[in-house]
């Protein structure tokens, strides 16, 4: 019965008036309607909106919200003024959500004057966010920052806190600093994943953005399916719609169509039935470029249009917000005043307060800073002069190995029945043997298998590589098999390749053996040659 009242409550609600007063119809049946809904007290009205908020039923959350922020509380009754604040700044959230900013900028101008009236400090965090919130959207970031800092200091949920800094961090990531950003996406995520925060799908979005900025396209992927998962478990539409259309433009930047195409479709599907037109319009635009890179300039100029069509309908509501922030110049403008005058005032306490401990942090900081130079240089000095040494005396190691093993070698085979005529014959066959992977690559190869191959024996194979090519059995056959995991390495599909696989197909029986064959070899790790690889072809 409830759900019905609230139905046809929302339907008989015909319009706001400019102070935010409701104007129901007057016939008896909707009369009946307001009743029932009156009987609740302003707790029930306030909870019952964030059930259904929370159901996705923002109708019927935004009738109850709008009911309790009429209601007229007497100057005593503190705590449902503090219902009334809520009320106005959770009906702002959203009227954000619904692209009407300028209803969101008054409900949240009124919460903030309450909080003023009433000295209700707590609440302004959760305000001056929202307010910041509106000024990114409109692209106004330095005000926003103002804004989140002002919420940043007067925090005191961790919720809330996790929030304005992946705030701040978009800040900084819209004037380029990426490090910076990246510093306060860090900080968020740990704090969200310690307190087990329901915003953790935000962050992990605003990190996989950064990453893409950055043109970490790998990073920036993982992050976002990360951030869809956590989405997906918290029913949260708008996001997940926002998301899919992120990744679909990841993949129109690095050319993979088809899967762009496939998370186009993803996102419009939820876009289209719920009317996100930010989204709808972001996502003619990537398929737009898809068709041009097609070649298919028709098409791309039918979406095109589409996105030029949204893109105006946004500005529009982007227009109607700035007239109506003039309309309400005088009003804001006091209240900005008195925002601008406490917060200045507490500054300046603060920083009278804390002077001379400031003067002695920027002291020591300096001290501390000249030091770690100072040491920085030094450990980079020795560690480079110790680099040079090792490096000198591994050549010198080489070179009285090379000698040693052509002195021990012609010594060895000194009175060997083999002459430079079959030398020459059996180094072509092994040779030959050696360019077949199938079998160099077989983890049971040994110099016996080989010299069976070549219709020899164990001594005159050993004595063609020993003497000829200047090696032992061992580091002949690795040069071979790194030879071949190196081809693997540069495969155009690297993705499908780990370490250890590659290590066991080209015939080595652990990681750490293929690893120290293929630094003796290469002079890097396995790691990092893979990984160069893969930057190079993502940079193609």
């Amino acid at each position: 019965m409830l759900r019905k009242y609230f139905f046809c409550l929302f339907f008989s609600t015909i319009a706001f008036a400019a102070n935010g007063q409701i104007f129901l119809s007057e016939s008896d049946k909707d009369n009946d309607i307001i009743s029932a809904f009156k009987h609740l007290s302003s707790q029930q009205l306030l909870d019952t909106a964030d059930h259904y908020l929370s159901k996705n039923s923002i109708d019927t959350a935004l009738a109850c919200y709008n009911l309790l922020v009429n209601t007229t509380p007497k100057d005593a009754d503190s705590e449902q003024f503090k219902r009334v604040i809520e009320a106005y700044n959770r009906s702002a959230v959203i009227y954000q959500y619904m692209n009407d900013y300028s209803t969101a900028y008054d409900f949240l101008i009124k919460a903030l004057l309450l909080c003023e009236k009433f000295n209700y400090t707590a609440y302004k965090s959760r305000i001056y966010s929202n307010i910041g919130n509106i000024y990114y959207r409109f692209n106004e970031y330095s005000t926003a920052g103002l804004y989140y800092l002002r919420a940043l200091d007067l925090c005191q949920d961790s919720n809330a806190f996790v929030v304005i800094l992946n705030n701040l961090g978009l800040i900084e990531m819209k004037n380029e600093n990426a490090d910076r950003a990246f510093h306060l996406l860090s900080e968020a995520l740990q704090i969200s994943k310690r307190h087990n925060d329901v915003h953790l799908h935000i962050i992990l979005n605003s990190i996989a953005l950064n990453y893409k900025e950055s043109s970490l396209c790998d990073s920036a992927f993982h992050y976002f399916r990360l951030s869809l998962e956590e989405i997906k478990k918290n029913n949260k539409i708008e996001e997940e719609a926002d998301i899919l259309s992120n990744l679909a433009i990841l993949f129109v930047e690095i050319g993979k169509i088809d899967s762009a195409l496939l998370y186009i479709n993803l996102s419009n599907s939820i876009a289209m039935d719920n009317n996100f037109l930010r989204i709808l319009a972001r996502n003619h635009l990537a398929s737009s470029q898809i068709e041009e890179s097609k070649g298919n300039n028709k098409q791309a100029l039918k979406h095109f249009r589409k996105y030029a069509t949204l893109r105006d309908s946004v500005f529009n509501t982007e227009k109607l917000f700035n007239i109506s922030k003039i309309q309400r110049t005088y009003e804001v403008s006091k209240t900005n005043e008195q925002i601008e005058y406490l917060f200045i005032e507490q500054q300046i306490k603060k920083r009278t307060i804390h002077y001379q401990k400031i003067i002695q942090f920027i002291i020591l900081s300096i001290l501390l800073l000249v030091s770690m130079v100072l040491l920085f240089v030094f450990l980079q000095n020795r560690k480079l002069n110790t680099a040079y040494k090792t490096l000198f005396e591994k050549n010198i190691e080489i070179i009285d190995l090379q000698e040693n093993i052509a002195d021990g070698s012609s010594e060895k085979y000194k009175k060997s029945a083999l002459t430079h005529n079959m030398r020459d014959e059996l180094l072509n066959k092994i040779l030959t043997v050696m360019d077949d992977t199938s079998i160099v690559c077989d983890t049971n190869f040994s110099v016996d298998k080989l010299a069976e191959l070549v219709h020899s024996n164990y001594t005159y194979v050993s004595q063609v590589i020993n003497t000829v090519l200047k090696k032992n059995f061992r580091s002949f056959l690795n040069s071979y098999r790194i030879r071949e995991a190196q081809r693997l390495f540069s495969e155009p599909d690297t993705a499908k390749y780990t370490i250890e696989s590659v290590a066991l197909q080209v015939g080595f029986k652990s990681r750490s053996a293929f690893r120290e064959a293929f630094k003796e070899i290469t002079g890097v790790s396995p790691y990092f040659y893979l990984k160069s690889m893969r930057e190079v072809k993502n940079e193609g």
